[in-house]
C-alpha cells in the first residue's frame, strides 16, 4: 500500500525569514515535570504514516535520562495522540539523538517497519545529517575532512579526540567548510561521516575552533540561554518504505549573530560580515 501524502512537505527551507504556521497543540497534563505543556506546529518540519522529522529545541531531551525531565519523544507521542484521537497506545521510535544544547532536526518512526529500516539506514551509512555552527575562530583551510580517534569518559561525560589511533578510541570523520566568517564568528558547515558521541564538538575544539556557547569544549563564554550554537539544519534519506527522497531543513535561530552569517550566505554576499 502506497504511503499517503506527508501532511508537512519536506521543503528546503532557505530563508531565516521564512514564515511558520506557530499554533499550539496542547499534550496529555500527565506528563508532568518537565514538559513544555505543547508542541508548536512549525515543529514538525515532516510527517507521513510512517515517519515525523521534528525542530528539537536546545534544552530539551530526545529520551529520558537521569534528570527525569521528559523527553521529547513522550511529548511527541502525547501530541499524536490527541491531534488524531487515537484511543490507544501511540507507537513512536527513537532514530537518532542530539545533545540536550543542540537544536535542529530529529527523524522518529511511527512504525515497527519503519523504525527497523531507519536504524539499518543509519548504521548504513545511508541517512545524510548536515549541520550549522558558528566557531570562535576560523577554521583553517576553509575546507577539508578532519579525522581523529575520540574516546568518551563516562564519569564527566566528556569525549577526547586524537590525532593518534589507540585501541579504545573510535574513529571519527567529518568534512566541514566555512560559509561565512564575521568580526568574532564563522559559520560552518558540517557533514558527518560517522556517529560518536559530541563528535563534532570535539572534532571542531581540537582544531582551535570551539561553538559559540560550549564551556565544555574550550569556548569563553556560555550562551544566555544555556545552548551550544549547534545546529542539525539538514536531513536527506531515501524513505524505507515508500523508497522516494526526503529532503528536510530545520530554521536558523533568529538571532545575532546567526542572522546576519547567514543572510551573507542567503543573498550570495561576500564572505566576510561585520557582526
Amino acid at each position: 500500500m502506497p504511503t499517503q501524502p506527508p501532511r508537512s512537505p519536506a521543503s528546503r527551507r532557505n530563508s531565516v525569514s521564512e514564515p511558520l504556521t506557530d499554533t499550539n497543540i496542547p499534550v496529555h497534563p500527565a506528563l508532568g515535570p518537565g514538559c513544555t505543556g505543547f508542541l508548536k506546529m512549525s515543529e514538525i518540519l515532516y510527517e507521513d504514516n510512517h515517519i515525523i522529522i521534528v525542530n528539537k529545541q536546545p534544552g530539551e531531551i530526545v529520551q529520558g535520562d537521569k534528570t527525569g525531565d521528559t523527553p521529547l519523544a513522550d511529548t511527541l507521542k502525547a501530541f499524536i495522540k490527541e491531534r488524531d484521537a487515537k484511543p490507544g497506545n501511540v507507537f513512536l521510535g527513537v532514530v537518532h539523538r542530539l545533545d540536550r544544547p543542540v537544536g535542529g532536526a530529529v527523524i522518529f518512526a511511527k512504525t515497527s517497519k519503519a523504525l527497523s529500516r531507519l536504524n539499518e539506514m543509519l548504521r548504513q551509512g545511508k541517512i545524510h545529517k548536515t549541520y550549522w555552527a558558528l566557531t570562535r575562530s576560523v577554521p583553517e583551510p576553509p575546507e577539508a575532512e578532519l579525522t581523529h580517534y575520540i574516546t568518551t569518559v563516562e564519569r564527566n561525560n566528556k569525549s577526547y579526540a586524537s590525532a593518534k589511533p589507540s585501541p579504545s578510541a573510535k574513529e571519527a570523520r567529518l568534512r566541514y567548510r566555512v560559509l561565512a566568517t564575521g568580526d568574532r564568528y564563522s559559520l560552518v558547515e558540517i557533514e558527518l561521516l560517522t556517529g560518536r558521541k559530541h563528535q563534532i564538538r570535539v572534532q571542531l575544539s581540537a582544531i582551535g575552533c570551539p561553538i559559540k556557547g560550549d564551556l565544555k569544549y574550550g569556548d569563553r563564554r556560555s550562551n544566555p540561554d544555556g545552548s551550544i550554537s549547534l545546529l542539525a539544519r539538514r536531513i536527506s534519506f531515501i524513505h524505507p518504505v515508500s523508497g522516494i527522497p526526503v529532503e528536510v531543513e530545520a530554521p536558523v535561530p533568529d538571532q545575532q549573530p546567526w542572522t546576519d552569517l547567514v543572510a551573507s550566505v542567503n543573498n550570495n554576499e561576500p564572505s566576510t560580515v561585520n557582526e
